[in-house]
């Protein structure tokens, strides 16, 4: 690579879609400290691990299957984009849009997803062992058989659906609810307060919810 490069980082494997490619191929020679711009374009399959791609474009993009281990999203706008499968091993998503994406079945252990916003986003079967979720909004996320163990929550929005495959063990901190509970019957019910704190403590967990402010209401 050109002593251009961006930071000396090179992706470890090129997008297989050859319009992603090119761009990420011009971004990269560029040699600047811009932001990246891939909005709608597919870079599934790529290995982008270590990449720094703060205050970037994802929005409707396609990262299945990619590798971004330990990647930087801090401040990114990833709103639409698809991460199913991908992994994302002590990502940043730091104060990130993800609104609307789909991890589904992606892997965010150890990811930092502080003051992140995740509304109406699909997580089923995600696994989040050991993730940072602190004073995120979390609102219509699908957790069905997703994996929290050991994951660290304070005062988050945490309006999720889990199911009896959602495992909590070791899951602490903070949220305000409710939670969406479906049942092995597939019955829907909500949960919150100290219902919700049993429920996580039965599996292993220990969480305190919080009571909604003076003011604040529940969306």
């Amino acid at each position: 690579m050109s002593s251009g490069t961006r930071k000396n980082w090179a992706p470890r494997a090129f997008p297989t879609d050859p319009r992603a490619t090119t761009r990420l191929r011009e971004w990269l020679e560029s040699g600047a400290e811009g932001k990246l711009d891939v909005v709608g374009l597919d870079l599934s399959d790529a290995d982008l691990s270590g990449g720094d791609f703060s205050e970037s474009w994802f929005s409707d993009s396609k990262l299945r299957n990619a590798k971004l281990v330990g990647a930087e999203f801090y401040r990114s706008d990833a709103e639409g984009a698809d991460f199913s499968g991908a992994d994302l091993t002590q990502a940043s998503l730091v104060r990130g849009n993800f609104d609307d994406a789909v991890f589904r079945g992606a892997v965010l252990d150890g990811a930092d997803m502080v003051k992140a916003s995740f509304y109406d986003v699909d997580a089923s079967g995600a696994s989040l062992r050991g993730a940072r979720i602190m004073g995120a909004s979390l609102v219509d996320v699908d957790l069905r058989g997703a994996d929290l163990s050991h994951a660290v929550l304070r005062e988050n929005s945490f309006k999720v659906t889990v199911d009896h495959r959602t495992k909590v063990e070791g899951l602490s901190g903070t949220v305000f609810g409710p939670v969406q509970v479906i049942d092995d019957q597939a019955l829907r019910h909500e949960i919150g307060g100290t219902e919700l704190e049993r429920w996580v403590r039965e599996r292993g967990g220990s969480i305190e919810v919080l009571p909604l402010a003076d003011g604040q209401r529940e969306t």
